[in-house]
């Protein structure tokens, strides 16, 4: 037992010995971090994702010519522009929460692949919601807009055209709009508390300037023999970059400068983190939640598979019972409709031999009366000729024969010759 004491006690002096001749205060090089993630950026590149989003007229092509010192195609068709080479692409996009929604759905699906080296990121990562300047806060429009939106992108608001205040007027729009934000409970960017006292001192500034009122222009104008960017007016010149007139300087250091990375690393962990756990419980468990969905997860597959497919059995039967109910009827309704032209045909032809019936009755009375009329005229001609001193023969009906009226026309038409040319024939 001494030998082991003796053994121990000069192992730990020699451990002592050890430490104290190392030097525990060096230099260990964790400050090289950010340099390394430099170096990493700039070798491997990065995508940031910039959506714009207002109404017509609102200068959203401005805006992003001003940010990036560029000129916009005209975007009079859908496509993509590249406008600088590996750099920026502007897109007219479809409807904007679809467009989100496909972005994660692209990323996702290249999550799920088996080689994943190259996954280009085109997720929506910021979205500046311009405000117009009406000066009555936020309209309806932008209110349900924003409140679809905020839980799938982070939303920066923007007053557009802020040279049509006045300053006092600009900070009165400023808390009716952040009044209108709080009390629809609409989510904006909150800016991350930066340590250092140059970040607190930006934090503590933009957040007394929410919404930012920018100023954009793709003219350049003339100020003591340097040109800038600003709009030409007869009081003076509203200048992009200067902070006194607007906060578009602020803007572009929050997005490009400062908080760049940030707004990434809030679009992965959070929206896009949403999106992917919605989507891949839906996929999992078909839409089953809590101690169901845990069922599920411990089925055999073998069972699963099997349940999975008298589900799929039962569908079909559904649907196809429900496609021999439609057909019946349609059928019906064919039938039906068959049977009800049928009877207007019916219908239609018995008037239609109605009214020939009635017709040929007509005319059959028309007839008659005509009949009825020419023997009375043939009977007063007959009369006026015996009246005359003629004669005349009629048959056991009381009517005058066909020879004797045939001899009653020849022996007037004689007579009416005669008197004409005063001749006597024998």
């Amino acid at each position: 037992g001494t030998a082991d004491e003796r053994s121990f006690t000069s192992e730990i002096g020699m451990l002592v010995t050890v430490l104290q001749q190392r030097n525990l205060d060096g230099y260990v090089g964790l400050a090289n971090l950010p340099s390394q993630v430099y170096r990493s950026s700039v070798r491997r590149g990065f995508d940031f994702t910039l959506m714009v989003v207002g109404k017509a007229g609102l200068g959203k092509s401005t805006l992003i010519n001003s940010l990036f010192l560029t000129e916009l195609p005209p975007m009079d068709n859908q496509g993509a522009f590249q406008l600088v080479q590996k750099t920026m692409q502007v897109r007219q996009s479809p409807p904007v929460i679809n467009y989100i929604d496909n972005k994660f759905e692209d990323f996702l699906n290249s999550e799920s692949r088996v080689n994943r080296r190259r996954m280009p990121d085109s997720r929506v990562h910021c979205c500046l919601y311009l405000i117009s300047p009406s000066g009555h806060g936020l309209q309806p429009l932008d209110v349900e807009f924003m409140k679809r939106l905020h839980d799938k992108v982070t939303i920066i608001p923007l007053i557009a055209k802020g040279d049509t205040f006045t300053p006092e007027e600009c900070q009165q729009v400023k808390k009716q709009i952040i009044q209108d934000i709080q009390a629809h409970k609409i989510k904006i960017y909150e800016f991350p508390d930066a340590g250092q006292h140059e970040g607190r001192k930006l934090k503590i500034k933009v957040e007394e300037s929410m919404p930012l009122a920018v100023v954009c222009s793709n003219m350049e104008v003339a100020i003591d023999g340097k040109k800038v960017r600003g709009r030409q007016y007869p009081w003076g010149v509203a200048e992009v970059a200067n902070g006194e007139h607007c906060a578009f300087s602020v803007l572009r250091k929050i997005l490009i400068r400062t908080h760049m990375q940030d707004l990434k690393g809030i679009t992965n962990s959070i929206h896009y983190e949403n999106y992917r756990t919605k989507k891949l419980a839906a996929l999992t468990c078909n839409g089953v939640g809590g101690a169901n969905a845990k069922e599920e997860l411990n089925k055999c597959p073998l069972a699963h598979m099997e349940a999975e497919r008298n589900e799929h059995v039962l569908r079909l039967k559904k649907m196809e019972s429900e496609m021999q109910q439609v057909f019946e009827m349609k059928v019906r309704e064919k039938k039906q409709k068959l049977k009800d032209s049928e009877l207007e045909l019916e219908r239609h032809h018995a008037q239609m031999k109605k009214s020939l019936v009635t017709q040929y009755q007509e005319l059959e009375e028309k007839r008659q009366q005509f009949e009825q009329e020419k023997q009375a005229w043939q009977r007063l001609q007959a009369y006026r000729y015996i009246g005359r001193g003629g004669r005349y023969s009629q048959n056991r009906h009381g009517h005058i024969s066909s020879c004797t009226v045939l001899c009653i026309h020849i022996e007037a038409v004689l007579l009416t010759h005669v008197l004409l040319n005063n001749k006597t024939i024998h």
